[in-house]
């Protein structure tokens, strides 16, 4: 009897000989063809002679349509030289300009891996210094940007993939095999909800066909005291977590990815698809996540091993870059315009059946640090749209009147001799108000603190400029960084009471955005009984909140201490303030322009990531202003979608 994988590998072998049987037919037999593998989503082609390959500059092009899948370029074995004699040459062939730190060998994947502060130089003109490298040592360059500023997470991400090489490699071999599988057809599609429907937080979706089960992010609700409402709806699914053929992930937040590490502590096994920059963000804030739980005594329901699981499972892939998932879906991310690498998740389905955006987080008007969300798309029958700010209230003030008010807030605490303290989330919110008090502040000679996991964020922003604005990307390159401004100063916790207790004003910007925790509630604690200091929110705070009751007037609150783990009083005696305008998520008309400007107009509206009653507010208004058929439905609600 042929068990199921048998048959997968039966139909894997088929489809890769008739694979062979294509590029063939395009590539010139002097380019000595070694072998075909698939890895994940693309297909590498393994040569012998790759001087041959390279005399047609379109070449890699006429194969890549000729299979439909991305194709990637390898030395066969017996093509590579000695890394000691490699190494010398691509020293040799890369100018000092281009400062590069470091060069390291990855022999699993016939690659060479070199990192460098101006990436351009190291490539080339037209790429003329990687080809030179692959042509005259045959390993394979791939040029990684170094951060202006110390970075330990994109450097133990670098590292965790070199060292794992050879597990990735085994995994994505399997992928590959099991994505290639042929399609049999698609009669139906379902989504289920399973978190942030109705909500904010704990965002997670079930997409399902006959024949696939793909998760569309997987996050926590990290700023609630019940217990009930921390994670997704997973047992819901009714499938076990190895049914699980791949996770999309939108976008770092943990609201979206902070649930990802327990699917693989529980048998998950398969692959996570998101930008770069997501993927290092979303480490970032999954190792403060496990801090902050255990340390608070609530416990993490995962630990570092499950992160470190994860990041060899993940599958980068950029804006615009169409991508097999299953036999029967594909996708491709587009900008969201919410925070670096965040992503629109455009689905294809059943050769067409069904095409899907679900926006996850977006921003569609102007910001310092992205562009606008995208809005156009080859087909959209069904739109899954956030409605965080869904309401008619929610109308933001312009960038430019938000960023005069938060100076002059800033300045009369000054006046005063007191500090000001602005929870921001790390990822995004920071660096738009870092940008904002560069451009404001930059001549009062007021210093700025930096706590938590901020300047760690910051640095990640400079390793992918191509995702920022682009005046904010060409100071990247020109080695002016904003994000390395001399007002702008570290805090650690051995620093934050000395801060606190010094006769010098100062801004402090530290998470957690809404209070929940980290190192923006120690500064509270120190700070919240002299009058002469300010709070100011400058985000989204959820209804559950420590910052929701303090922004609506509370004056005591009750607080966790750190030591005995008991809840304590803690009066509130600084002034506090609400900036409103710098969110990276749309407001009210921002939303509204977005669904009416999406081409092509969908068919259906779903929407979601809100309060209940924005939610149900934003599908009316849609409704209503594009005769369209929507939405708003609760957690556990299934919808056939075909």
């Amino acid at each position: 009897m042929v068990t199921n994988n048998e048959q997968n590998n039966k139909d894997a072998k088929n489809i890769i000989k008739e694979l062979q049987k294509q590029i063939e037919e395009v590539l010139p037999p002097q380019c000595e063809l070694a072998r075909i593998e698939v890895e994940g989503p693309q297909i590498v082609l393994y040569l012998k002679n790759l001087k041959s390959f390279y005399e047609d500059e379109n070449l890699i092009t006429k194969i890549a349509g000729k299979v439909r899948k991305k194709v990637l370029l390898r030395t066969d074995e017996t093509g590579l030289h000695p890394p000691t004699e490699s190494l010398a040459f691509i020293k040799s062939a890369i100018p000092p300009e281009a400062g590069v730190q470091d060069i390291k060998f990855d022999p699993i994947f016939h690659e060479v891996v070199i990192e460098a502060l101006k990436p351009g130089l190291a490539i080339g003109k037209k790429g003329v210094v990687l080809k030179a490298i692959i042509l005259n040592t045959g390993w394979s360059p791939r040029v990684l940007r170094s951060p202006t500023s110390s970075s330990e997470v994109s450097k133990a991400v670098r590292s965790a993939l070199l060292v794992n090489a050879e597990e990735r490699k085994k995994f994505l071999t399997t992928l590959g095999k099991k994505i290639l599988a042929p399609s049999q057809g698609c009669e139906w599609i379902k989504i289920t909800a399973l978190g942030g429907f109705k909500e904010v937080g704990r965002s997670c979706m079930l997409l399902q066909t006959p024949k696939s089960n793909v998760i569309i992010d997987c996050g926590i609700n990290a700023d609630t005291s019940n217990p009930q409402k921390t994670y997704p709806y997973l047992t819901a699914m009714n499938l076990a977590l190895e049914q699980i053929d791949a996770v999309i992930l939108t976008h770092a937040h943990l609201d979206h990815s902070g649930f990802i590490p327990y699917l693989y502590a529980y048998g998950y096994d398969g692959p996570i698809y998101c930008t770069p920059p997501t993927r290092d963000l979303m480490v970032l804030l999954q190792q403060d996540c496990i801090n902050v739980m255990n340390s608070e005594g609530s416990g993490a329901p995962y630990g570092e091993r499950e992160v470190k699981k994860e990041l060899n499972h993940v599958i980068t892939r950029e804006y615009g870059e169409v991508t097999d998932v299953t036999p029967d879906v594909r996708f491709t991310f587009h900008n969201a315009g919410h925070i670096l690498g965040s992503a629109m998740v455009h689905l294809h389905i059943g050769e067409g059946l069904q095409n899907i955006v679900v926006t996850g987080d977006l921003k569609y008007g102007r910001t310092n640090l992205f562009d606008s969300a995208d809005t156009r798309f080859p087909r959209v029958e069904t739109l899954i749209m956030e409605s965080t700010y869904g309401s008619r209230e929610d109308i933001m003030p312009r960038l430019e009147e938000c960023e005069a008010r938060l100076a002059q807030t800033i300045r009369a605490t000054v006046a005063r001799r007191g500090k000001t303290l602005i929870p921001v989330f790390a990822v995004g919110r920071s660096q738009e108000i870092m940008l904002a008090l560069e451009q404001q502040l930059r001549n009062d000679n007021v210093l700025c603190y930096i706590d938590g996991m901020g300047l760690e964020a910051s640095a990640i922003h400079t390793i992918y400029p191509e995702y920022l604005r682009h005046n904010v990307q060409r100071r990247i390159l020109q080695n002016n960084s904003p994000f390395d401004s001399p007002m702008f100063k570290r805090a650690n916790s051995k620093d934050r009471k000395d801060i606190v207790e010094r006769d010098e004003p100062c801004v402090i910007l530290a998470p957690s955005g809404m209070l929940s925790g980290g190192p923006s509630v120690s500064f509270l604690k120190l700070m919240a009984q002299d009058e002469k200091n300010a709070l100011v929110f400058v985000g989204y705070q959820s209804a559950l909140s420590l910052g929701r009751k303090i922004q609506d007037g509370a004056r005591e609150v009750p607080i966790l201490d750190a030591v005995s783990k008991k809840q304590e009083s803690l009066k509130i005696n600084m002034s506090i303030h609400t900036v409103e305008g710098f969110s990276g998520h749309s407001d009210y008309s921002q939303l509204l322009a977005f669904a009416k400007n999406i081409r092509q107009k969908p068919a259906r509206v779903i929407t979601v990531h809100g309060d209940e009653n924005k939610t149900d507010n934003l599908a009316r208004t849609i409704n209503r202003m594009l005769h369209v058929e929507t939405r708003a439905p609760m957690n556990l609600d299934t919808i056939r979608l075909r």
